[in-house]
């Protein structure tokens, strides 16, 4: 349960893993108040009836807020920073070139981070018995990790000293997808430079952070 009463009728579903826990983050980040239901991943509770009905890809995290739900990480964070971030300074840019500097962050992080190399690792690695063993796959998967991380901090030094976040001096939503594709990285023995390590330990210091964290452990 987060800190508050319940007023708008927000339910986080999931637990456990990096996805969850951005929704937790931005939720903390903005002392939003909302009831969590702590389903987990590939133990069935994705697939029943009622959950099937909010999120028909039966996956963790789901947003729900009345008749309203929200099913992708992303979509999560940057629906309650949009929503709810005014009086914190998390809302996307309005300005449409930073909104889309915003946005290629975000897409970066769910797609050359997330999907075509973490998840890749994932699959063949941890859950190799569901999908196969696949040395090659992985093998590019960790390399390709290993060189967007250096693109990355090409884009932070943008040509000079790396900048505290993503988007310059301000805390955003795309700070929380690029940490949790960090820490990610680093749970799977893949190198980071330098320069993020010292970024993660700025965004992990927050105390939005610990407390997702915190709230994020398994049952």
């Amino acid at each position: 349960m987060g800190n508050g009463p319940v007023t708008d009728h927000r339910i986080l579903w999931g637990v456990g893993t990096s996805r969850t826990l951005r929704a937790l983050w931005i939720l903390a980040e903005l002392d939003l108040p909302y009831e969590h239901r702590r389903i987990t991943s590939r133990s069935g509770e994705t697939h029943t009836p009622e959950y099937t009905l909010l999120n028909p890809g039966q996956k963790i995290p789901a947003l729900q807020e009345g008749d309203f739900v929200l099913t992708e990480s992303a979509a999560i964070v940057n629906y309650l920073a949009g929503k709810h971030g005014a009086a914190k300074n998390l809302c996307p840019p309005s300005d449409p070139r930073l909104r889309a500097r915003y946005d290629q962050w975000c897409f970066f992080c769910m797609m050359e981070l997330d999907a075509n190399t973490l998840y890749v690792i994932r699959k063949h690695e941890d859950l190799h018995a569901l999908y196969g063993e696949a040395p090659a796959a992985l093998l590019a998967a960790r390399d390709g990790f290993s060189r967007q991380a250096v693109a990355a901090v090409a884009r932070l030094k943008n040509g000079g000293s790396c900048a505290p976040f993503v988007m310059g001096e301000q805390f955003s939503g795309a700070d929380i997808l690029f940490t949790t594709c960090l820490t990610g990285a680093i749970r799977r023995n893949i190198e980071l430079p330098r320069e993020l390590h010292e970024y993660l330990a700025r965004t992990t210091a927050r105390a939005a952070y610990q407390r997702a964290l915190a709230a994020n452990q398994r049952p």
